[in-house]
């Protein structure tokens, strides 16, 4: 998986924050822009724990649900409650998701110029280097924008 699938993503993004107040309670609890803005954390949080790492305190340490992840490609839903700061705010507009797409697809190419150790400190699976980060976003935003179309489909 490569920043290329996860810039497609982000281009799937922009074409649902006219949606961002849209609700269906039988898939989410939240409203699209909530799950388009809480990737959007994520991805930017995730580049810049990369770019303040010091690459000589990356350790590798196996985690079976890492693995599980990766090889399935999947996450699966309603199993882990999103850490505080990738929580969104309330108030989401178009615009700041807008220009969060467009920072993030900006920092997505920085990525292959970091150190090969650079890493992201993840709540669950531990440290994960430069190389597995793409393979991490692409899987977790997958993980939205199945919800969000989801959400977008199931509409009554």
């Amino acid at each position: 998986m490569t920043s290329r699938e996860l810039h497609d993503q982000l281009i799937e993004m922009e074409g649902y924050t006219d949606n961002l107040t849209t609700i269906n309670s039988a898939v989410s609890s939240v409203p699209v822009g909530w799950h388009l803005a809480h990737n959007l954390k994520v991805i930017l949080s995730i580049l810049k724990g990369l770019d303040i790492s010091d690459p000589a305190q990356y350790r590798k340490k196996f985690s079976w649900k890492k693995e599980l992840v990766y090889l399935t490609g999947r996450i699966p839903r309603g199993k882990a409650r999103a850490p505080k700061k990738v929580i969104p705010e309330d108030n989401i507009s178009a615009e700041e998701l807008q220009e969060q797409i467009t920072k993030a697809k900006r920092k997505l190419t920085g990525i292959s110029k970091l150190p090969k150790n650079a890493f992201f400190e993840h709540p669950f699976f531990g440290h994960i280097r430069r190389d597995e980060t793409p393979k991490f976003l692409v899987i977790h935003t997958e993980h939205h924008l199945k919800i969000v179309r989801e959400i977008l489909n199931n509409r009554a």
